[in-house]
């Protein structure tokens, strides 16, 4: 190892700059992204070191972790100094970060407003990079008793088979139900096909005795409720 190498190495930086001693020593909270990102990955490259390198991903990504986590294994791998190994560490922590929202989700089950159906469902399909159109089903007390993905498709759009969605009712022997799907553009506005979609759905649930309570189109940090805008 050069001489340059050994002075990025992590091990020999003040005790100050350290990531893991910091962790141990400030807390967690106390580090910035960029420290928690370079304690996955331990070290830089030969010239950077693992904090300066994961600065700069940080900046390409506009400090938004969200927008880190759609980056795949072979995108992140484009780094000079992440390889494979360290591209799938940072894949796999983002995922455990996704996933835990997702269970906080779960410990609000009881759908007060639309607000609530998006924290439910920004984890799950806020931040893909395709499109996925789910079903919430609920009972008489508004409260979750089953989602499901309906389907998942491209960018551009889904394929929806109302058979299913209304099996699935039926077999949980729901209520009311609520639909939900995003939209990777950013776009909250809903197309002629959400609309229409919206109204099929609608009336194959009033033919079934159950009730359609919204529909919700999702992003990263916003949403529309066909309720809320009175089209539904």
């Amino acid at each position: 190892m050069s001489a340059s190498s050994e002075y990025f190495s992590i091990k020999n930086w003040s005790e100050s700059d350290r990531p893991r001693e910091k962790l141990l020593l400030k807390g967690k909270e106390n580090l910035s992204d960029a420290e928690l990102l370079a304690i996955l990955i331990g070290s830089g490259s030969r010239n950077e070191s693992a904090v300066s390198l994961c600065k700069r991903i940080l900046k390409d990504n506009e400090h938004k972790i969200n927008q880190l986590a759609k980056l795949d294994v072979k995108q992140l791998m484009q780094y000079k100094g992440i390889g494979e190994a360290k591209a799938i560490s940072i894949v796999a922590a983002l995922e455990l970060g996704r996933r835990r929202r997702g269970e906080e989700a779960l410990q609000r089950p009881k759908i007060k407003s639309s607000a609530t159906v998006f924290e439910v469902m920004q984890p799950l399909i806020g931040d893909l990079p395709h499109e996925e159109f789910w079903v919430l089903l609920l009972n008489n007390s508004n409260k979750i008793i089953h989602k499901f993905a309906l389907s998942k498709g491209g960018i551009t759009g889904t394929l929806v088979d109302l058979r299913l969605l209304f099996k699935n009712a039926l077999a949980f022997g729901c209520v009311s139900l609520i639909l939900a799907h995003n939209h990777p553009s950013g776009n909250l506005n809903p197309s002629a096909s959400d609309i229409k979609l919206t109204k099929q759905i609608k009336e194959g649930s009033l033919t079934l005795d159950l009730k359609l309570l919204d529909h919700l189109i999702i992003t990263e940090k916003s949403y529309y409720s066909f309720a809320d805008e009175a089209i539904l």
